[in-house]
């Protein structure tokens, strides 16, 4: 197997690699004076098992490109099966018509992907389930999930856990986790979003006093609905709160907000490449899912089982 990684989140390529013991495949990822991207492969990968590793997140519009002209690349270069590893697939939130008239941006970026040339995606936490359907071709969706028990466990022990669901979509996801922490108990915030970025936290479902309190959710992007849940949380009783989010889009004045929130700490993965204000921030820890993608894409390479990492 060869590892591609283009520039949307190098360091968890570097990663995967070493864990994988395996060296980056040597390739140059420029751009022209006109911005547009220019993709040279300097190895053979004819007949190769080829993965490349690319988060679209900010800038998600020339990370995607990037990732399609890879797998263009790639695919003339005679590989024998090409897998996107895309730990953070953008565009899944626009994953439904929202109203009339609107796009469904997350299906048209499956379409482009399968298109280009992938034989396989792997994913991380994808916003919504039905994405996995975008695709026509077979796609792995990972969990963050054991990687957070596993610092949950290891940082808080499991006395007086409570697992909180940030609003009612996420119970499932919420509940899976509490699962791994020993049954812990579960709650939910029940909220009421006025306009896209704003939220208002309505009440809480469940008893929070005494307890201290895992928020659990896939994406955070302004923080707003965490700091919030996190506000009335404490404000019923909880005895610390504490979020744990698969991907850190953390945009605008996100970092600032969860520093002077209640939050004891947001726990995020290296899905996507860290800002320099997110490496600065005082509540804002990240835990490396290298690992666990590395394992999946050894699986895949060797034909054997990816879900029973998760049993």
């Amino acid at each position: 197997m060869k590892i591609l990684a283009g520039n949307g989140n190098p360091e968890l390529a570097q990663a995967i690699a070493a864990y994988l013991e395996i060296p980056l495949t040597s390739a140059s990822v420029r751009r022209f004076a006109d911005e547009e991207i220019f993709v040279e492969i300097h190895e053979n990968v004819r007949g190769e098992d080829v993965f490349v590793v690319q988060s679209t997140a900010a800038p998600a519009n020339d990370n995607l490109m990037e990732l399609l002209i890879c797998i263009d690349a790639l695919r003339r270069a005679s590989a024998r099966r090409i897998t996107a590893v895309v730990p953070y697939f953008g565009y899944a939130r626009q994953d439904r018509k929202s109203g009339s008239r609107t796009p469904i941006s997350a299906k048209l970026v499956a379409n482009l992907i399968t298109m280009a040339g992938a034989d396989r995606v792997l994913c991380l936490d994808l916003h919504a389930g039905q994405i996995q359907g975008f695709f026509d071709i077979p796609t792995d969706n990972l969990f963050a999930a054991p990687v957070m028990a596993a610092d949950i466990t290891a940082r808080m022990g499991m006395e007086d856990l409570m697992v909180v669901s940030p609003d009612v979509g996420g119970v499932v996801r919420a509940r899976a986790l509490a699962k791994r922490l020993g049954n812990a108990p579960l709650a939910i915030v029940d909220k009421r979003r006025e306009r896209p970025g704003e939220s208002e936290v309505m009440n809480i479902i469940g008893d929070v006093r005494g307890r201290r309190c895992i928020l659990v959710d896939d994406i955070v992007d302004s923080a707003g609905t965490l700091c919030n849940a996190a506000a009335a949380l404490l404000e019923s009783g909880a005895k610390s709160v504490t979020a744990y989010v698969s991907h850190g889009v953390l945009s605008g004045g996100a970092v600032a907000r969860v520093d002077g929130s209640a939050l004891a700490e947001l726990v995020v993965t290296d899905s996507i490449a860290a800002t320099a204000a997110v490496k600065a921030a005082q509540k804002v820890r990240r835990i490396t899912i290298a690992p666990l993608l590395a394992e999946a894409m050894r699986r895949t390479a060797e034909e054997s089982s990816v879900s029973s990492l998760f049993d």
